[in-house]
């Protein structure tokens, strides 16, 4: 499995993230370049996938991003991992599920190793944490499949500014709020993205 492994140390502009995809999707689907796994932050943006509603937008002064993700509205920004990828599902089942369910378990599995437990939800993507029946959001996904390659990805809030959700309805969940580990728990974070990486690897090879 020859995946190169990216790791972006200052935020990376969001439209130069996408452009980059894209141009190693084509490549991938060409055998002209190695699969790809990309950690990264973007600075302060609000990105829209394909499902979005405008009246998910509440504070109609803030500037959106519109992405050919799937997925609705979200926020970015420092203190938030972002886990980008490349990957060839034609190399593996053609199945987008049972993908889905590989980076389910791959955020499950890394924030279990933080000993916070987390749970997916089918009618609800994204990543759950239960503080005494209050259910919050910690970590979103939402991915694209082109030429049955995958990309885009997924994020986890670590120590974000979360008052920038007031501005929306995040991924277009009424009922259920966000949260991030700092909140959950206070410890040091700073391996998470290598954890990340180790179990994205690990969980693809089933």
């Amino acid at each position: 499995m020859n995946i190169e492994i990216k790791k972006s140390q200052k935020p990376i502009k969001y439209e130069e993230a996408i452009k980059l995809m894209e141009d190693r999707l084509l490549k991938i689907d060409n055998n002209k370049s190695n699969e790809l796994i990309w950690v990264l932050q973007h600075d302060d943006i609000y990105t829209a996938g394909k499902n979005y509603k405008e009246n998910e937008i509440l504070d109609k002064s803030i500037d959106i991003t519109i992405t050919n993700r799937g997925g609705k509205i979200t926020h970015h920004s420092k203190g938030q991992l972002i886990c980008y990828f490349v990957l060839d599902l034609k190399k593996r089942k053609k199945d987008i599920r049972k993908f889905i369910s590989v980076i389910e378990k791959t955020i499950i599995d890394t924030l279990k190793f933080y000993n916070i437990n987390t749970f997916a939800d089918k009618k609800n993507i994204g990543i759950w944490y239960n503080n005494q029946n209050t259910i919050k959001k910690v970590a979103a996904i939402g991915i694209r499949i082109r030429k049955w390659i995958a990309y885009h990805g997924f994020s986890i809030n670590i120590d974000n500014n979360l008052k920038k959700y007031d501005a929306i309805i995040p991924c277009g969940i009424i009922d259920k709020g966000v949260t991030n580990l700092r909140n959950i728990k206070d410890q040091n974070y700073s391996e998470l993205g290598n954890e990340l990486i180790k179990n994205f690897i690990s969980n693809l090879k089933n």
